[in-house]
């Protein structure tokens, strides 16, 4: 099975090949435009998109010395996403299929996410519980097996990544500001300045009240100091940090216990963040869990992970028509 696989469901243009669970190249293309912006653009990714995905395809194949007369199926993130990013990919991915009659698969990008810990070793085993933390998501997901995920706990607003990025440009940062606040916390005191978590019910996360506490917090410290964020910055990266990690653990820790778990997985673009990696392989070695985190390249949206996903609908013959058409919400359980 020789598989190409595209994404296109923010601001990365990327594509991969796969062959019979392998993976050969993985190519990814960021687009810079919106950190002028101080946030993603959707106009602004969709013509991205368009000007980059056919030099990406082509280096993939490129790379993977795959000619696409070779391919046995495309790959293709369906949703969740921005609409105008996902249909340049779709339909990009429905036009080669079509003109080499080779069948599509449809992907949900959250299920790819999970996914992306069985493109390298050490891989889990099911059933395990994955967090998946990005931008747009916030989600503890019971791992059934490859295709059956159920999710037991989301974020109800705000998703973590984006209270990292809002914390961002509340200090001036420039966008993406969650890598930025990761580089800064390491020179920080992480118990300088706390602040109150709060608390959902069951397993659900809730953002919104931490980054309106942060707010006020800036706002209060600025007017008796305008200098305040400048000369306290690493400190108050360090502990926003250490809260929203707070947060993310508390809950995981409750989840693993009402499953009876004793593998853990992180995955999303938050899982890049050094300070939740260490926590969570602490928290394991404290717990007794075995704990799986992906290559950095695995993290953020890639084309990769949308190869393994697929690789996983093809082994089941889940294939997809040319009627598909992209899906801005898309939940774990969708059926094609």
């Amino acid at each position: 099975m020789k598989l190409l696989a595209i994404e296109s469901s923010c601001d990365e243009t990327s594509a991969a090949v796969m062959v019979d669970g392998v993976l050969k190249s993985n190519i990814i293309s960021t687009q810079l435009i919106h950190t002028e912006w101080g946030g993603v653009v959707p106009e602004l990714a969709s013509r991205a998109h368009q000007k980059s995905i056919i030099p990406v395809v082509t280096e993939a194949l490129q790379k993977a010395n795959i000619n696409k007369n070779e391919l046995n199926a495309i790959a293709f993130t369906r949703g969740p996403g921005l609409l105008g990013a996902l249909l340049i990919g779709t339909s990009f991915a429905k036009s080669l299929a079509l003109s080499l009659n080779i069948p599509l698969i449809e992907v949900n990008h959250m299920q790819a996410h999970v996914l992306a810990h069985f493109i390298e070793d050490p891989k889990p085993s099911f059933p395990f519980l994955c967090l998946t933390v990005s931008g747009g998501h916030t989600q503890l997901v019971w791992v059934k097996s490859a295709l059956d995920m159920e999710v037991i706990g989301e974020t109800q607003d705000d998703a973590v990544g984006e209270a990292f990025d809002k914390t961002a440009k509340l200090i001036g940062l420039p966008y993406p500001g969650g890598p930025l606040i990761d580089k800064l916390a390491k020179e920080g005191n992480p118990d300088r300045f706390p602040f109150s978590l709060g608390e959902m019910p069951g397993l659900n996360f809730s953002f919104s009240g931490i980054k309106t506490a942060i707010l006020y917090f800036l706002q209060k410290e600025v007017k008796n100091n305008p200098n305040f964020i400048e000369e306290n910055k690493a400190d108050i990266c360090a502990s926003v940090q250490k809260s929203l990690i707070d947060m993310l653990l508390r809950k995981t820790k409750k989840a693993m216990k009402e499953m009876n778990c004793t593998q853990i997985a992180i995955a999303g673009g938050v899982s890049a963040n050094s300070g939740l990696r260490t926590r969570l392989t602490e928290m394991g070695k404290e717990m007794g869990w075995e704990v799986f985190i992906p290559a950095f390249s695995y993290c953020t949206d890639n084309a990769g992970m949308i190869a393994m996903a697929g690789h996983f609908k093809a082994e089941a013959r889940e294939f997809c028509g040319q009627d598909v058409s992209p899906l801005a919400r898309m939940s774990l359980d969708h059926k094609a």
